[in-house]
């Protein structure tokens, strides 16, 4: 699908500016970051099921994502390392939760675009 365009050109010269100075502002790397970390299939995977269940073991977020402990550990810590999940230690075992609701919300919404997206496919 090609993306329409404009047929002339006509700059908002304040808009511009003010949108400009906002980039300036933005850290993009570290969001872009955030994402990249969320489009990894199974991280995607651990960061829904945390929504569900606000926290699990290791082992059970592999059980659950048909996975080995190593692969989990390794998305964990991904995701861990992105400030997208924490931990805490009980004894041997570690539980891992989201880092906090911002990051419930970012896969929420995820979810219901995706699930709008489907609907939207359905009815074309």
């Amino acid at each position: 699908m090609k993306a329409p365009q404009c047929e002339t050109i006509a700059i908002q010269s304040e808009d511009v500016t003010v949108l400009q100075q906002a980039l300036t502002d933005l850290d993009a790397t570290r969001v872009s970051r955030l994402f990249k970390a969320f489009a990894d299939p199974t991280r995607l995977k651990v960061l829904y099921v945390l929504t569900l269940e606000a926290e699990l073991c290791v082992c059970d977020v592999a059980a659950v994502i048909g996975h080995s402990n190593a692969t989990a550990s390794h998305h964990l810590r991904t995701l861990l390392e992105q400030g997208l999940v924490k931990y805490r230690k009980d004894g041997k075992v570690v539980y891992y939760s989201l880092d906090d609701d911002h990051v419930r919300l970012l896969v929420e919404i995820a979810m219901a675009h995706s699930a709008e997206q489907d609907e939207a496919e359905l009815d074309t």
